[in-house]
């Protein structure tokens, strides 16, 4: 028998030729290379686009915060999200004095609105701001003896206290920064600036969780306590020094 030419083209798996997986894959890497090009003109570079993750305030994903949920900072991963409770979503539509029991990391500052007596300031009909100090942060400033005082026998000073982190009106941590001053509703006067891609409040106080929103308000989320109660702190005291 004759044998057949082998100038014929050999067929390889799924029925096709050599040229063609090769003229296959020239297609896929120059799609491909249209693809990124695409995603990379849409999305960028951070580091390339002015108003990203460097303006305070701006919503950030990973460290920053879940993507599309409107809350950004460093703490904020470590936060609920998603579909948990107490997530940004699930929180918008409630007032702020509500929406406070429901951030894990805000136990103290909510005790010190309801003891001092002003959850309806957290309502009001123009709205209110609220920078709430982590549990850290109180933790910092007060003594646990100091603390419990103040929440049971000096409410004027708890009052003053709680207004010291209640700003009129509803404000985005980025428009804080752009006016930078804000006044809070103990009548103090305070700079505000940028501390990387967060905002820096006073001197020392800083955003860690900012924007949520909620119903009539926004509550920015801080690492210091503001207004002008005394440190009682004592670092020794716990160790026995």
């Amino acid at each position: 028998m004759a044998s057949v030419s082998s100038s014929r083209p050999s067929i390889g798996p799924a029925g096709r030729t050599r040229d063609g997986r090769r003229q296959f894959r020239a297609a896929l890497l120059v799609a491909t290379a249209l693809l990124a090009a695409a995603a990379a003109g849409c999305t960028g570079d951070p580091a390339d686009r002015p108003d990203a993750a460097d303006r305070p305030g701006t919503p950030a994903a990973g460290p920053g915060g879940a993507a599309g949920s409107g809350v950004t900072g460093p703490l904020c991963s470590a936060l609920p999200t998603g579909s948990d409770p107490g997530n940004p979503a699930a929180l918008a539509d409630q007032p702020g004095d509500v929406a406070l029991q429901w951030i894990p990391v805000l136990t103290r500052f909510e005790a010190a609105v309801r003891a001092a007596g002003l959850s309806a300031d957290l309502r009001a009909p123009g709205g209110v701001t609220v920078l709430a100090p982590t549990d850290d942060a109180f933790a910092r400033k007060f003594s646990e003896e100091d603390l419990d005082d103040l929440m049971i026998h000096r409410r004027d000073e708890l009052r003053d206290l709680v207004r010291a982190h209640l700003v009129a009106g509803v404000h985005p941590l980025a428009d804080l920064v752009t006016a930078g001053t804000l006044r809070t509703l103990d009548g103090s006067t305070l700079p505000v600036g940028t501390a990387g891609s967060m905002a820096r409040i006073g001197e020392q106080v800083r955003s860690v969780c900012a924007d949520y929103r909620v119903a009539g308000g926004r509550i920015h989320i801080v690492d210091g306590v503001l207004g002008k109660l005394p440190t009682t702190y004592d670092p020794n005291a716990d160790s026995g020094h």
